[in-house]
């Protein structure tokens, strides 16, 4: 007799990816869309594996859980699972590694673009008709021959970096984690304090996770030591820029422009300053929303929980706690 695996999906990921499981004989899949703590507390008791996406994992719900050997994130964060309890209990924590990078280089471009190429007011120009007008509007910028600074050098920052020097931009990077060699391959320059990177920097874009010492790393006091003209693009995490401080800099003109895709809380309460700042451009933490990517992510995600069992799961894609 097969020992089937119980396998908890909390919040259904692309039908891609649900297609491995479904009607697998070694798995029994549940789908659960209520992420109230009492519901996951009752459906993580008997799992022996959880996908997760956006819902909160604490420590209360993990706890409960009796069987439980992995957590595969549809995605590559993992601040919304109780790291500390999934390490006392000896739970693994895989993430989608491969899925999102392209997605995520191509969303910082695309908030370059909008913010340089002034999008929505060359729009506005024509529609409104005040097309005569066009001498007035303040000019664009391009982005030949500027210096781009790439804020952690994972996946996604080799996956943009490639597409910075398309655009014949020259990309420093800073990562205290990667070698010069390595960063000097992938056509970068390697910058070993922040406090210099930024200040040559026209754009910066960050990504690092969220930890105790990238919370808040960018807020009033490096920010204004920032270019007047410099770009600041946040797809990584929520609370790596300080949102008021980078509100009170744009509003000093201290700096050009911003675009955030992520929030410290999410979604934004509506006193969140940023939301009526017309100098950001704002997206709903959706930095890796194409179809493409989403039906990778779905796939990798339940993929890594069969390989887990599998007993070849790429060590890469799992998470050190």
């Amino acid at each position: 007799m097969i020992d089937k695996k119980k396998i908890l999906v909390i919040q259904k990921v692309h039908e891609k990816g649900m297609e491995l499981i479904n009607n697998n004989p070694n798995f029994d899949v549940e789908v659960t869309e209520d992420v109230s703590i009492d519901n996951l507390k009752s459906k993580i008791s008997k799992s022996d594996a959880v996908s997760i996406r956006i819902a909160k994992l604490p420590g209360e719900v993990i706890n409960e859980a009796k069987n439980l050997k992995i957590i595969s994130r549809h995605g590559v964060g993992y601040d919304n699972i109780d790291l500390k309890t999934a390490k006392n209990k000896d739970i693994k924590i895989a993430i989608t590694a491969n899925a999102n990078a392209v997605t995520v280089a191509e969303h910082v471009l695309s908030n370059l673009f909008y913010i340089t190429k002034k999008g929505t007011l060359y729009d506005e120009t024509v529609r409104t008709g005040k097309f005569s007008d066009r001498n007035k509007l303040p000019k664009m910028i391009e982005l030949w021959n500027k210096n781009f600074l790439i804020v952690g050098f994972g996946r996604i920052g080799k996956a943009l970096i490639k597409r910075c020097l398309g655009l014949e931009m020259n990309v420093n990077v800073y990562d205290p984690y990667v070698l010069e060699d390595e960063i000097k391959q992938n056509g970068g320059k390697k910058i070993d304090k922040l406090d210099d990177a930024v200040k040559s920097a026209d754009v910066i874009s960050l990504h690092v996770p969220l930890t105790d010492k990238t919370k808040n790393l960018f807020n009033y006091d490096l920010i204004k030591t920032l270019k007047k003209n410099c770009i600041l693009i946040n797809a990584s995490r929520g609370g790596i820029v300080n949102e008021f401080d980078l509100d009170r800099a744009l509003n000093e003109n201290l700096i050009l422009g911003a675009g955030i895709d992520v929030f410290e809380k999410e979604p934004p309460e509506s006193s969140n300053p940023l939301l009526s700042n017309p100098k950001v451009f704002l997206s709903p933490h959706t930095a890796a929303f194409t179809e493409e990517c989403m039906t990778r992510m779905g796939v990798e995600t339940i993929q890594n929980i069969i390989d887990f069992f599998n007993e070849n799961l790429d060590r890469s894609k799992i998470v050190k706690l």
